[in-house]
């Protein structure tokens, strides 16, 4: 009886709704994986059948890669790039959650104020504050350096990153907080043996969309590095973009080998990631 009760509760049956909502998906997932699919095949491509040959290459050639590699110096800027990507997240990580923990269980005068202050530099493009940042970064003495452009990187993305986290802590009982500030936890102690390991999904989804900005950022990298040793991989592979011809294999090679970091990062925390979107959706 259970069995049979199960299998009746179990079954899935087809309606127009369902198929319909299935082709939208499927037309959508395929828009979105397109280029990614253009991008690796163009790659094994031959240089004269980038727009003339069939779409599957008849004969996959792999001589873009060490070509790329050279052209573009890659893995010096990668290297670079992982510098720049791990000390800006580490700060991100340090001021958001800090900044997350403070504006959604403390007290303290103007938070509000200070919380729709700290909200309203996000309605700021990077093309108005370009400027200003460049000013402000040559007189520090940080221009040319990827310290200056770690420093605007952990100051143009921690508000995004504090308003996800303040929602993350909000979450977290009030309970929980008091009974270890009874226990005589210090407010840094019931931060971080108490709140934070509670929003590990916060911090993995921080972590997965802040890389993703961080490697794949431009105009910052573009404008405050001038020497190319210091550069990070973005304007480097930018180059390999001719005024009147591009090597479409080489580029396109390039831009396989710089994504496959922050593919294996999002495979590897995946599961937080969509904890960290699914408790964010129930909460709003």
């Amino acid at each position: 009886m259970f069995y049979e009760a199960g299998s009746r509760r179990g079954k899935f049956h087809i309606t127009p709704t369902r198929i319909a909502a299935f082709v939208v998906l499927l037309v959508l997932s395929l828009v979105g994986v397109y280029p990614f699919i253009w991008m690796i095949l163009t790659s094994l491509r031959e240089r004269n059948t980038i727009f003339n040959g069939p779409f599957i290459p008849t004969n996959f050639v792999f001589d873009a890669y060490p070509q790329a590699w050279q052209q573009t110096n890659f893995g010096e800027h990668f290297l670079n790039t992982i510098v720049i990507a791990i000390f800006s997240l580490a700060g991100i990580l340090f001021f958001s959650t800090a900044a997350g923990y403070a504006f959604a269980k403390l007290k303290f005068p103007f938070k509000r104020t200070f919380y729709i202050m700290l909200l309203s530099t996000m309605a700021m493009p990077a093309t108005f504050l370009i400027i200003p940042l460049y000013l402000q970064v040559k007189s520090l003495g940080l221009l040319n350096s990827q310290a200056g452009l770690i420093l605007v990187y952990v100051a143009s993305m921690s508000p995004f990153s504090t308003f996800l986290m303040r929602s993350f802590f909000e979450v977290v009982p009030d309970e929980l907080i008091e009974a270890a500030r009874i226990d005589g936890s210090s407010e840094w102690g019931t931060f971080f043996r108490v709140a934070l390991p509670l929003v590990r999904p916060g911090v993995a989804t921080v972590v997965i969309l802040q890389l993703l900005a961080i490697w794949n950022e431009f105009l910052y990298a573009t404008v405050l590095v001038q020497d190319v040793a210091q550069k990070p991989l973005q304007p480097v592979i930018f180059n390999l973009v001719g005024q009147f011809n591009t090597n479409w294999p080489s580029l396109t090679a390039a831009l396989t080998m710089a994504i496959i970091p922050v593919v294996l990062v999002y495979i590897n925390m995946q599961k937080q990631f969509v904890a960290g979107l699914t408790q964010g959706a129930l909460k709003g």
